[in-house]
């Protein structure tokens, strides 16, 4: 997990942000990481992150069973047609590791995941992050007008 999030932050732009306890964000978000494009530094508004890290199950999203210790999910907006491509056909078992697969709430708009990224799927996984992050970009430049060096 420290290997994606560092390598994320070496992304021009990034915004990083990681909650931990005692701090402004819920508990609910401890121990997770959120990836915006953001370069002045500071949080968008209205803004989804192009990218996450989970440690833990959330309300409605369990079926990557999360919870037990050692257990994280990357989640990473690809778009739509993009989707199927990366992970085949219907049933997907959400709770296998190192296996790129549509995110089990959100994967018809555009999310893929993957469990314990390893061996299999790193590269892939930083890939496709780093695609996140210049289509974030991309989008923060036509929404602003401006370079924004992504």
């Amino acid at each position: 997990m420290e290997q994606i999030i560092a390598a994320v932050r070496e992304f021009p732009g990034v915004l990083v942000l990681a909650p931990e306890p005692g701090g402004d964000f819920p508990e609910l978000a401890w121990g997770d990481a959120f990836f915006y494009y953001a370069p002045d530094g500071r949080p968008p508004q209205n803004t989804q992150p192009y990218g996450t890290v989970v440690t833990k199950n959330l309300p409605g999203d369990t079926t990557s069973d999360l919870d037990p210790p050692g257990r994280w999910r990357v989640n990473i907006h690809v778009g739509r047609t993009a989707v199927g491509g990366l992970t085949g056909e219907e049933p997907h078992d959400h709770a296998v590791a190192d296996t790129v697969l549509p995110h089990p709430v959100y994967g018809a708009q555009g999310w893929v995941c993957v469990v314990n990224p390893g061996q299999r799927t790193t590269d892939t996984v930083l890939r496709l992050l780093r695609g996140a992050h210049d289509g974030a970009c991309a989008r923060f430049v036509r929404r602003h007008g401006r370079g924004g060096g992504g």
